[in-house]
């Protein structure tokens, strides 16, 4: 019989001498990931446009799938009943479910069936939201968003937290903080009591998650209180919510320092290039964000200039006759085969699948390409 409990979750491999940069090993019940690492957004199972092979062929080792959306649809119940998640969507390797608490709060609060004010109402015991797709109800509690997560069998579960939107007084920013808290200490209370009755549980990983919006003593009052409560990770939320680089730069700089130095960290929502790479350079392992996706859907890619990066908009006149690839020297797929940005440019402009999966696999190439760099020492 496997001891799980005996099972090294993460081990530092290598630090900087220049930075607070790390590379590190997270183990899994799916396999190991090297750190740092990007994990590409497969929000409803799928990478969008993507096979699971191709997204493997890029060199990603995990991929992070929706709980908001996959309990909505097609179901955890139903999911589980076809095998579990990794079965369902044919990825063996690891995966990180959020916790839907972002999307509960945003598209909850937004959703066209209610007024934004009475769509989403917090109590004690958890979170009552309306579906986004059908108006209908719901109830979020640390401990059911734990169990939903199971059942998809997820191999890193991600607590419930509330991301305070941006911008937030002060009184609102502690309010939603000490909330984030009070869930915290009820999900590991609930996951320890849950191990202890399903071992097998020692092979997967409950992160906590920090919040205190832009004020830099609740960032660090939140991250002493969840480093305290005995996660198996530490995430930092609530970054990337509209509050501008200044204000993100410096809350990635206030948490940092709390963080264990022995627990993997994680940085939520975090992708373009320059920030993944100031990420990692101040101690962070773990970056997710739909940005690479997202912006191929709209026509643009990133390129490498110079010592940094820009965005390219293929769907721009300018790229309507260049004969170019999107960059020279480039490996993706796109590149290596000589598709010119004309011919991306077409396609994108007359909404040709084959364009956004062109110019999703450049952009996914590149960030991970960058990660890879990083791997190597090359950006420490």
């Amino acid at each position: 019989m496997i001891k799980y409990t005996n099972m090294k979750k993460f081990k530092i491999i290598k630090k900087s001498k220049k930075s607070k940069a790390r590379n590190g090993i997270v183990t899994t019940g799916h396999g190991k990931v090297k750190t740092p690492v990007f994990m590409p957004c497969a929000t409803l199972g799928a990478v969008k446009t993507l096979a699971p092979y191709e997204v493997e062929s890029l060199g990603f080792e995990i991929i992070l799938a929706n709980t908001y959306h996959l309990f909505l649809r097609p179901g955890e119940k139903f999911i589980k009943k076809l095998g579990g998640l990794h079965d369902f969507i044919k990825w063996n390797k690891p995966i990180l479910t959020d916790s839907g608490g972002y999307q509960v709060f945003s598209l909850g609060a937004g959703n066209r069936h209610g007024d934004k004010k009475s769509a989403v109402k917090i109590t004690p015991d958890g979170v009552e939201f309306k579906s986004h797709l059908d108006g209908s109800k719901h109830f979020f509690t640390p401990e059911k968003v734990i169990d939903i997560q199971l059942d998809l069998g997820s191999d890193i579960l991600m607590i419930i937290d509330i991301c305070t939107e941006y911008p937030a007084n002060k009184k609102r920013a502690r309010e939603t903080m000490e909330i984030t808290h009070k869930w915290a200490e009820r999900s590991i209370k609930y996951w320890k009591r849950l191990k202890r009755r399903r071992p097998h549980l020692a092979r997967k990983l409950l992160f906590g998650i920090i919040q205190g919006s832009v004020y830099k003593d609740l960032r660090e009052e939140s991250a002493r209180f969840i480093t305290s409560l005995g996660f198996d990770g530490i995430a930092v939320g609530g970054v990337s919510v509209g509050e501008g680089k200044r204000h993100m730069y410096n809350v990635m700089r206030w948490a940092a320092p709390h963080l264990p130095k022995d627990k993997p960290r994680y940085l939520m929502g975090v992708g373009e290039p320059e920030d993944l790479i100031r990420g990692v350079s101040l101690g962070y392992d773990m970056f997710d964000c739909v940005l690479p996706t997202r912006l191929a859907r709209h026509g643009v890619v990133w390129i490498k200039q110079g010592k940094g990066f820009k965005k390219l908009d293929l769907r721009k006149s300018s790229s309507r006759s260049n004969n170019n690839v999107i960059q020279k020297g480039c490996g993706c797929y796109a590149c290596s085969n000589g598709f010119t940005r004309a011919y991306l440019s077409h396609l994108v402009r007359e909404k040709e699948v084959l364009g956004i999966r062109l110019l999703t696999l450049h952009n996914l190439f590149l960030i991970n390409e960058l990660i890879q760099s990083i791997d190597n020492g090359d950006v420490f």
